[in-house]
C-alpha cells in the first residue's frame, strides 16, 4: 500500500464509502469526519504527494473535524424528537367529539384534533357524545381510533 497510484484510488473509494454510510445514518455525524479526511487524502494523492503525508493529513483532518462536530452532535441530541410524521403526529393528542361516536365496533363519528377534523371510531366500542374530550390512540387509514381521556 505504499504505491501512490494505488493509494489515490483507495482514498477515493474510502471517501465514497464513508459518505454513503453517513447518508444512510442520518443525523449521526460519525462518519463524516472520516469522509472529509479521506477526501483530503485523495485530493493530495492525486496531486502526487507522498503516502506518508496522505496518512498524516487524513488523521489530522479526521481528528480535528471529529472534535469540531461535537457541539453540533450534542445540540442535535438535545433537540426534541418528533413522535410521528403525517397522521402519526396525532397519536396521544387530545380530540373533541364533534359528531357522536355510536356504541359498538361500527360506530363512527367525527372529532377535532387541533384544527383538523377526522373520522373517528371508539377503540373499545364505547359511545362518546358531542363535546367529550378523548385521546387519539391509533391512526387507521383516513380515520382515528379514540379512547376515554385519562
Amino acid at each position: 500500500m505504499d504505491d501512490p497510484e494505488t493509494m489515490r484510488w483507495v482514498w477515493l473509494i474510502a471517501t465514497a464509502v464513508f459518505l454513503g454510510d453517513e447518508l444512510l445514518t442520518a443525523g449521526a455525524l460519525v462518519l463524516l469526519p472520516f469522509a472529509l479526511g479521506t477526501g483530503v487524502a485523495a485530493t493530495i494523492a492525486f496531486a502526487g504527494v507522498d503516502v506518508e503525508w496522505q496518512w498524516l493529513m487524513f488523521l489530522l483532518v479526521a481528528i480535528v473535524t471529529s472534535f469540531a462536530f461535537l457541539p453540533l452532535r450534542r445540540r442535535l441530541d438535545r433537540a426534541p424528537q418528533h413522535v410521528g410524521v403525517g397522521a402519526g403526529r396525532l397519536l396521544n393528542q387530545e380530540a373533541v367529539v364533534l359528531e357522536t361516536i355510536e356504541e359498538g365496533p361500527t360506530g363512527v363519528g367525527m372529532v377535532r384534533v387541533g384544527r383538523e377534523t377526522w373520522r373517528a371510531t371508539s377503540g373499545d366500542g364505547r359511545r362518546f357524545d358531542i363535546g367529550t374530550h378523548v385521546t387519539v390512540t391509533y391512526v387507521e387509514g383516513t380515520g382515528v381510533v379514540v379512547a376515554e381521556r385519562t
